[in-house]
């Protein structure tokens, strides 16, 4: 029973100090853990590379961050813009829709006037025919008493000191009032009563027309002074001569304030042997005339040589298919 007892007592012994150095191993391996281990300097070297690693990536956050910022910004204006422009498109939208709605009611208005005109004429033209006889014929059109029925233009302009001190601007007036007779012709040309050309590069061609031509013509006119022996007749004559071709519809319009020559019925006599008649009658080209009434004032004795050019272009249009007008006044 002893021996038993001594030996148990023994085993536990030897437990309980296998407990201790087994807790003290541990604790050491513990503190080892726990311990920094190595090279101070090198984890000195770690430590500083991960503060400044860390401070680069703050800078970078802040830096990101900033420009986040920029980026909102930018976008909270595009967006202002773009609800603007919806705006706007909206706006424009609107118009559009009222503009088109005016339009189509326009064009219904202008149908209906359209539809009714062409009633209107019907009737006209019925009535005009039980009137006048269904065979009638106008033989011409007349604008302001002037037949405007010609394809080609031709200006004779006195260009004499008397026209240019005094009625030069009325004489601008009345070509655009010409022109506007006729909204397009084939040609135009125009030369002084010397038979002198406005256009020295196209003194034999016509000069074709257009709105930016019709200007130019008027702006050159304001300066475009050539002699001038106050006499038409060089002028017709070289219109005549220069441009009439068969099948062509020619009007010659003459501006003046008198007539220097000698003999009217000579002027006469010349121009008739020039522009003969066809055979039906009617001349190569139309003579119109437009006298300025520089010379003839109230309250002063007409100008001869004023009343010499009524006289001669009153036949010359009478004789050639054309108009005479005389002006009353330069305003």
């Amino acid at each position: 029973m002893n021996i038993k007892k001594r030996k148990r007592e023994q085993q536990e012994a030897s437990i309980s100090f296998l407990d201790v150095i087994s807790c003290g191993f541990g604790a050491i391996v513990l503190l080892l853990i726990i311990a920094k281990v190595g090279d101070p300097s090198a984890v000195e070297e770690i430590e500083s590379n991960i503060v400044e690693s860390i401070e680069q990536y703050q800078r970078a956050l802040f830096t990101v961050r900033g420009e986040t910022r920029e980026i909102d910004k930018r976008l909270k204006s595009r967006r202002e813009q773009l609800s603007e422009l919806n705006e706007r498109i909206a706006r424009l939208k609107e118009k559009l829709a009222s503009v088109s709605k005016q339009s189509a009611e326009l064009a219904q208005s202008q149908s209906e006037e359209k539809q009714n005109l062409q009633l209107v004429m019907q009737v006209l033209t019925e009535e005009m025919q039980r009137l006048l006889g269904p065979d009638f014929q106008q033989s011409n059109d007349l604008v302001g008493g002037i037949p405007a029925d010609s394809d080609y233009i031709i200006f004779v302009i006195d260009t004499s000191g008397s026209m240019q001190s005094s009625a030069w601007s009325k004489v601008q007036t009345e070509m655009l009032n010409i022109l506007d007779v006729y909204p397009e012709v084939k040609g135009l040309q125009i030369m002084n009563d010397m038979g002198q050309f406005m256009f020295n590069q196209s003194n034999s061609e016509w000069i074709p027309d257009s709105p930016e031509m019709r200007d130019l013509i008027i702006d050159k006119l304001s300066s475009w002074a050539p002699f001038s022996n106050s006499s038409p007749v060089e002028g017709i004559e070289n219109a005549i001569k220069t441009f009439y071709q068969p099948e062509r519809k020619i009007s010659i319009y003459t501006l003046g304030d008198d007539f220097q020559g000698r003999s009217i019925r000579k002027v006469v006599k010349v121009i008739d042997s020039l522009n003969i008649a066809t055979n039906n009658e009617e001349r190569l080209v139309r003579i119109h005339a437009i006298g300025f009434p520089v010379h003839l004032r109230p309250g002063i004795s007409p100008n001869r040589s004023a009343i010499r050019f009524a006289a001669l272009m009153r036949e010359l249009s009478y004789s050639n298919g054309g108009t005479f007008i005389g002006l009353n006044s330069l305003d």
